[in-house]
This record gives C-alpha cells, structure tokens and sequence, in this order.
C-alpha cells in the first residue's frame, strides 16, 4: 500500500500506542489530581490492539512504541509484546517502550526477549526529594529497574520533563548521572498537555536555558538534526544529549508519527482536538478496508500542528491518557 502522507507532505512511520490510562505515579506534568481512569471494557483488548497495529503496518508504519499511562499494569503485556513483534513479517522494524521503570526489574529480561528493541525511561530528576515531589513516589525502584534493564543488555533512553520551579536544578546533575552510566539523555520542554488551566509559559525552561545551563560546567556541540523531534548535541565530545523543544523551537515540519489511545482513538498530532475513534468502529464490526480509509483520511487531514497553534489544547484527553 501507498505510504501514509500528510497534506503538508510529512510521511508517517512511528505509532504509539498507549495499553492503559492508568498510572502509579502521578506526575504534575502529566496527570490530573483526581484521575477519572476508563471503564476496563472499554480498553482494547490484545486482539484488538493486534489487529490496529497490523492495519497500520500494512499501512507503512515500521515503528510503534508501547506506552501508557505505564504499560507494565497492563496484566497481558508480554503477550501484547509478542503478538505485535509477530507483525515483523509483514514490515515492522522496531518495537519500542516507554516506562517509569519502577515495575519492571522483575521482567526486564523477558521483555527484552519478547521483542522490545528499546526502552525510553521516564527520569525527571536524580535527586530522590525533587523526584519524589515530582511524581509522589520514591526513586528507588526505578533506579532498580534501570539496572535491571542494564543487566538484561536492553537498549536503554532515559526522558525528562523540565519544569521551572521544580526541576530545573537537577538539569546538570541529571546529566552528570547518565553520563557516568553512558545512558542517553533527552530533556523535554515542558508542554501545554496537563489538566486544564494548569500549563503556564514562564514555566517553561527552554532549550536555550537548558544549553545555558550545562554550558556553565560541560562543552556543547550542537550536531546535524534528522526527523527525530529531539535536536542532538555532544556533551564534553563524547556524550549524545537531546532536546525536545516543542514549545520554543518546535520540531512539527518533520513530525512522522501517530497515537492511538487505549481505546483504539487516533491522534494524529499530540495537540490535535479530536481523534477518530477506530476502536469504536472497528467494535461495530467496520472491515479493516474501511478501517485504512478513515486513517488515511485522517492522516491526510492532519493540521500543521502546534507549530501553527501555539498554546494549550482544549480536549477532555489528558496527557496520561494519550499516550507519550
């Protein structure tokens, strides 16, 4: 099949797909104080998620990243695992995960050996009180699921959000941490995607102020940007660090990805309004034909993004609920 295209010519080759709302942390950023979580029924259950992620690889996407809320509460995920990297023969390449890590040392290695190629680890602070102020939970068993990951030989990424007044003294630290340890790095401006109301600009600490930062103690190179929505940098010659800037440079002229929520809703952009609803038509029994042509249709429809509409989305789907 002909390749997913947008109208602004931006070819889609990456799928998220969140596996569950839920959540056991509660960071600031990401979720509202009092979580309504969805009904379990209406959460797409293995076979449908099979059968969604293989009409996209038909479709030409040839990456999808498993995310959440945290994905390691969904009790089947190892079976989600292996279901999905079964798609392999029909063109998938690479099958990623985003986690807090604090469940996941017990099947580190299992995971690894279901088929996930990489895991991108939530890390918004190494400091065990601004982590815990962060997310209203401790640190040590991510701390314990990285290493876990380590052991298990997995490819590993750590994420984190900087937000003034929070977390941005543990910018260098942070560093310093992943450095000594030689797992990448990916800082992300802080972005309008939380509770209503809650998102304020001067809290953003933007990549200039990040880089201003490291600057102080650390060499920095910026290096040639590709289509991933982190700009990368070589830290003291040797360390590859990225930034996601969404809100002061944003990356959206190259975006290639897509979301779809735990009940089968596509996103075709992270601040995009309203999403179609696959999972509900796919349950009143719509074929898989029909099923591509809403993709393609909205994918084709898919706006310039937040580049071109700065500023909070006014949806009732929050950020735990949309997927990372």
């Amino acid at each position: 099949m002909s390749p997913l295209i947008d109208r602004h010519g931006r070819t889609k080759r990456k799928l998220r797909i969140s596996l569950t709302d839920r959540c056991n942390f509660r960071c600031t950023y990401c979720m509202p104080e009092h979580p309504d979580w969805l009904p379990r029924s209406s959460l797409l259950d293995r076979g449908e998620v099979v059968r969604l992620a293989g009409l996209f690889v038909d479709s030409g996407i040839d990456q999808i990243r498993l995310t959440g809320g945290e994905p390691l509460l969904r009790r089947d995920l190892l079976e989600c695992v292996r279901e999905i990297g079964a798609l392999r023969e029909r063109g998938l390449r690479r099958l990623s995960m985003t986690t807090n890590a604090s469940r996941i040392a017990p099947k580190a290695r299992e995971l690894v050996a279901a088929g996930i190629d990489d895991f991108n680890v939530s890390l918004d602070a190494i400091d065990p009180d601004t982590f815990r102020r962060l997310t209203l939970r401790e640190i040590a068993p991510v701390l314990d699921g990285i290493d876990a990951l380590t052991d298990a030989g997995a490819n590993i990424k750590l994420n984190a959000v900087v937000i003034r007044g929070d977390n941005e003294k543990d910018i260098v630290p942070l560093l310093e941490w992943a450095m000594a340890r030689g797992i990448p790095l990916r800082y992300i401006e802080y972005m309008p995607l939380d509770a209503p109301g809650h998102w304020k600009r001067d809290a953003v600490v933007s990549e200039a102020d990040m880089l201003a930062a490291i600057g102080v103690s650390h060499r920095v190179e910026h290096q040639p940007r590709s289509s991933d929505p982190a700009t990368p940098y070589l830290v003291d010659g040797h360390y590859p660090l990225g930034i996601i800037s969404t809100v002061s440079n944003p990356f959206c002229s190259t975006c290639d990805r897509l979301r779809l929520t735990a009940t089968g809703e596509l996103f075709t952009c992270l601040f995009s309004p309203l999403g179609t609803p696959l999972g509900a038509r796919m349950r009143e029994g719509v074929s898989d034909e029909v099923l591509g042509e809403q993709v393609r249709r909205a994918v084709w429809l898919k706006d310039a993004g937040y580049a071109a509409r700065p500023g909070p989305v006014d949806r009732p789907v929050t950020m735990h609920a949309m997927g990372g």
